[in-house]
């Protein structure tokens, strides 16, 4: 072989791993650790009360995603309270006999859960409920609680309803289980901005008609109201996509679907574009349904047992979506050729939730 071709080669071989080292940083800075990654590799826990619809398959797989975006998560271990207290209970039970160093858990079922969530922490699992207020205290009970305000997803409806309802009206209003936070926030902040105008009044049970979030019990119990009250001029639903099986009840008995104030879902997008035409009083008003509120319970449990850098809050905002009457922030949308029970306000991208309802 001449010298000429040796030399040759050897350039050759330095473009090759010059390229080499260029790709690998350019895939380095695309994969940029975030700063809630911290270098203790740890086995992480997640806990559902209760997993069985669409919006916790999309959570549960946003709250993985999350969690994937730090190497130092060796392991992502998920249970599935299936709505059973005492199931609930065992599964935070048996995460920390696994050995997992940091626990997230949605408490459906509110402050049954204070014991379970403060014997993890006592075995020294940083322990982060969120969304379900467990009662207790961070720094007793567990770490940190993740809330969100809720009561401002029901300030936000309110001023709504106020704009689109002038002269006041029957106002109904579904939540999910009997007593829970969630719905007790969001009324209070309907009544903080709909009181003081004496024009509205609330019908149904009160603080709110229970559904559990299930779309069965929510056709069931809104098409018992629409037999009930002959004036519905608003329907406020913190899970808005399950009533649409309910609203064909006003059109089936001539009435038209009055106002609805909601959360998003793309199956409520896309019946408000086939519907709204012929239902001038069906205008929508829809907050965020925040499945990335999980996101952000990811971000302090991987941080507190990683040793990365903490959140900056541990508030989780509700934020407005969608207005069918001012296009504001964003006009209903709908990806009428993908599943309906996705949700378009989520980070996730719309056909990777798809995948996931598909089964």
């Amino acid at each position: 072989m001449t010298r000429r071709k040796v030399w040759a080669l050897i350039a050759t071989a330095l473009v090759s791993v010059s390229v080499l080292v260029a790709a690998t940083a350019s895939s380095a800075e695309t994969t940029k650790v975030p700063s809630w990654c911290g270098p203790k590799k740890i086995k992480l826990g997640f806990t559902d009360g209760f997993g069985g619809n669409s919006w916790r398959l999309v959570t549960t797989a946003s709250a993985r995603a999350e969690a994937k975006k730090c190497p130092s998560v060796s392991s992502i271990d998920y249970a599935d309270g299936q709505g059973n207290t005492q199931k609930a209970i065992s599964d935070i039970q048996g995460m920390v006999a696994k050995g997992v160093d940091a626990l997230v858990v949605f408490p459906d079922a509110g402050k049954a859960m204070l014991p379970a969530l403060r014997s993890a922490y006592k075995a020294g699992v940083v322990t982060v409920p969120y969304r379900v207020d467990p009662g207790g205290k961070a720094g007793v009970d567990y770490d940190v609680f993740v809330d969100t305000p809720f009561s401002q997803a029901g300030e936000n409806w309110g001023r709504w309803i106020k704009r689109v309802l002038p002269k006041g009206g029957n106002i109904l209003m579904l939540s999910g289980p009997k007593g829970n936070s969630q719905g007790i926030e969001e009324n209070k902040g309907l009544h903080k901005i709909l009181d003081p105008t004496h024009k509205y009044k609330f019908i149904g049970e009160q603080p709110f008609e229970v559904t559990n979030w299930d779309p069965a019990l929510s056709q069931k119990v809104l098409s018992a109201d629409i037999a009930k009250y002959p004036k519905i001029d608003v329907i406020v639903s913190d899970f808005g996509p399950s009533l649409v099986g309910a609203l064909r009840e006003f059109t089936k008995s001539g009435r038209k679907i009055p106002a609805l104030a909601a959360s998003d879902g793309n199956v409520l997008g896309c019946y408000w574009m086939k519907n709204h035409k012929a239902n001038p009083t069906f205008k929508l008003f829809t907050v965020s349904t925040q499945n990335d509120h999980a996101r952000l319970a990811i971000d302090w449990a991987v941080a507190l047992a990683t040793g990365g850098k903490k959140p900056k809050s541990t508030h989780f905002p509700s934020l407005v979506f969608e207005d069918s009457t001012t296009g504001k922030p964003n006009p209903v949308e709908c990806k009428s050729k993908l599943p309906g029970d996705i949700y378009l306000s989520a980070e996730l991208p719309a056909a990777t939730q798809a995948k996931l309802v598909k089964g």
